[in-house]
């Protein structure tokens, strides 16, 4: 095969048949080699070359030993192509050679050869570079490596902004986790007098309180080697793996020791065992916790090396997890109170534009039950709502609204609601007004609303106190006032809806709580089903007998009929003004305190909170934040202890 046949290498210019069938003519054409069948290479004469026709078809100067062709062109059929020649040959009386070659690519035979092992070692050496991973630790690295820590490590090169300023609250938990910090900082303090640094702390309370935050200010002030990572790093399909992974981040720890190992969501591995296992096969989960209690257990007390876990769920985990000599401290962050709360929004106003004149204190007064991350969440829904209304700084209103849109859900502009549904609305909620307009126990009310917004369809939204303790007329008011919709509904339509689902199940809950929890029933008397360990979720056999579930179904029924049968007797005594207030309400849509005064007059039972003189807006547009009833405390704590009487369901 020549390599170098080519305009460029050897001066083989390109032609045509027809122009080759000219050059035969006039005896130029001193032989002909058809290669392959289909390729025509033309050597011309010696006098053909003097001609000026032919100029362009020199030989080559590169390879001179080498006889070129001077001219090259593809034909068509064969056949055709030889007859012509012949032909020509013929007329013309001419001695043209006509022979024929066979050339073969041998470069591309070879490539197409080695195609299939190229893809083949392609395909290879992607599969290796994945299960690498992007660490760069050598090909099928992760494979070998898969026992290993996942764990996140910060130390004092790290730019960790976050410290305790920036945690606001939460007085005596960062009191205890500032001390852990002392004890990494300086342990020769504490242990020249012969005390011992602790192993562990686990800090525990409801979601969104700020446990990883304090873990991350840890971070920012501990100034030493920080491994972070979750609970479910530890778990994968292989058995072992998690065992390995709790060894090899401990070892990482005591080597960079004083350090600190923080584990999130620990209720992931620290489960406890036997519970749920019907199977009785191996469990992973176990596994990985019992290397956990061992190492913990295992290492020494004095290498500076403390454990810190969160979790919400301190009561799933295992005893021995528990136990002093593992997590020595257990930190409680609870749901922030009235100060804590104020502090908080000094952290969250910082950075948002605020006009001059916003209360601080207000803000904090209307958010019972919010949680860290839930004022975090209205900050940022107000200065989302302020910049949709293209305002320059962020008002009072815009948090107002803010709390609306977090605790009732988003406004249903497109929801249309035909007369009659509107009136029962409207008489639903006034009934929820106007039964706790009369109870002493009952949470102040701010305002009716029959805007539907998420899945309810009106409202009524409270400002419940915050209290440590519930007695039984507390909760005893609080459900009679929950079922003043239904009851408004059957004294004014004669007939009841399936409107009030969420305010059934919220009273049923409550009553439940009073016979079977607090012990608050004559006939169960000072008796309590509640298991604090959740050992009980996973029992199939109740804790009374059925003779005891009879009374019990029985004590709750008759608890919320006689709630129910007060409600309507409240509600057939204002009869008339309950009209006036569902009138009113149909009308403007949105009500406040002062349109209940405006009825019934001042409220017989006011709060000091309820007697400081306000002057909401009335309009629509400028609404009075609104806040949930309480719930009946259960067996999980709830992310806000405030909840709204929602109205209507679709």
């Amino acid at each position: 095969m020549n390599f170098f046949r080519g305009d460029f290498w050897n001066g083989t210019k390109s032609s045509t048949p027809a122009e080759f069938m000219n050059f035969l003519t006039e005896g130029d054409v001193s032989k002909i080699v058809i290669v392959n069948k289909k390729e025509a290479l033309v050597f011309l004469t010696e006098q053909a070359l003097e001609k000026a026709s032919h100029k362009g078809a020199r030989k080559s100067k590169i390879f001179p030993w080498e006889n070129s062709p001077n001219y090259q062109f593809e034909f068509g059929d064969l056949q055709n192509f030889e007859n012509q020649i012949n032909s020509i040959k013929e007329k013309e009386n001419l001695d043209t050679i006509l022979e024929y070659s066979t050339e073969q690519n041998f470069l591309g035979s070879f490539f197409i050869s080695i195609l299939p092992f190229l893809i083949l070692m392609l395909i290879w050496f992607f599969l290796m570079r994945r299960m690498s991973g992007s660490s760069g630790g050598g090909m099928g690295s992760q494979i070998f490596s898969i026992g290993k820590s996942k764990a996140r490590l910060f130390n004092e090169k790290d730019n960790i902004k976050i410290n305790f300023n920036d945690v606001a609250g939460l007085e005596g938990a960062k009191e205890e986790i500032q001390e852990i910090v002392e004890f990494l900082k300086s342990p020769e303090k504490f242990t020249s007098l012969g005390g011992k640094i602790p192993r562990g702390a686990l800090l525990v309370g409801p979601p969104g309180t700020g446990k990883t935050l304090l873990a991350k200010a840890v971070a920012g002030e501990a100034k030493v080697p920080f491994f972070s990572l979750s609970g479910s790093d530890f778990v994968e399909m292989f058995v072992g793996v998690g065992a390995s992974r709790v060894r090899d981040l401990f070892k990482q720890a005591k080597d960079k020791s004083p350090s600190i190992i923080f584990i999130d969501e620990i209720d992931a591995i620290g489960r406890s065992r036997g519970k749920n296992n019907f199977v009785g096969s191996n469990d992973e989960r176990e596994n990985t916790l019992n290397q956990l209690l061992t190492e913990m257990d295992g290492f020494d007390t004095n290498t500076g090396v403390i454990v810190l876990a969160a979790t919400n769920r301190a009561d799933v985990l295992d005893k021995a997890l528990m136990r002093a000599g593992r997590f020595d401290r257990q930190i409680h962050v609870d749901l922030p109170n009235l100060i804590e709360r104020k502090e908080i929004f000094g952290v969250h106003l910082k950075p948002l534009k605020t006009g001059k004149t916003l209360d601080v204190d207000f803000l904090a007064r209307q958010t019972p039950g919010f949680s860290g991350a839930d004022i975090a969440n209205m900050c940022n829904e107000a200065a989302l709502i302020a910049a949709r209304k293209s305002r320059k700084t962020v008002g009072k209103q815009d948090f107002l609204d803010a709390v609306d849109r977090i605790v009732g859900g988003l406004e249903r502009k497109s929801k249309v609601l035909s007369q009659k549904e509107k009136q029962t609305i409207a008489f639903h909620e006034s009934g929820h007004a106007t039964v706790s307009w009369f109870l002493e126990h009952a949470a102040p009310l701010v305002k009716v609303t029959i805007v539907p917004r998420g899945i309810s369809l009106g409202a009524a939204w409270y400002l419940p106190e915050e209290r440590a303790i519930v007695s039984e007329e507390q909760m005893l008011d609080e459900m009679c006032a929950t079922l003043g919709g239904r009851a408004a509904e059957e004294v004014i339509f004669n007939k009841i809806s399936t409107g009030a689902l969420s305010d059934l199940e919220k009273v049923t809950k409550q009553a439940r709580a009073i016979v079977t929890i607090y012990g608050l029933n004559k006939k169960i008397g000072n008796l309590t089903y509640y298991d604090s360990t959740g050992q009980s979720d996973y029992s199939f056999i109740k804790p009374y007998s059925e003779e005891t579930a009879r009374v019990i179904d029985k004590e709750i029924s008759a608890i919320v009929e006689n709630q129910y049968k007060r409600a309507v007797k409240l509600l057939v005594k204002h009869k008339e003004n309950l009209k006036k207030l569902a009138k009113i309400l149909i009308e403007k849509e949105v009500i406040f305190k002062e349109d209940l005064e405006a009825i019934f007059g001042v409220r017989p039972f006011q709060s000091e909170e309820e007697k400081k003189p306000k002057s909401p807006p009335k309009t629509r547009n400028s609404r009075v934040v609104a806040k949930k009833v309480p719930k009946t405390p259960s067996k999980k704590a709830p992310s806000k202890n405030a909840e709204k009487n929602t109205g209507d369901r679709s």
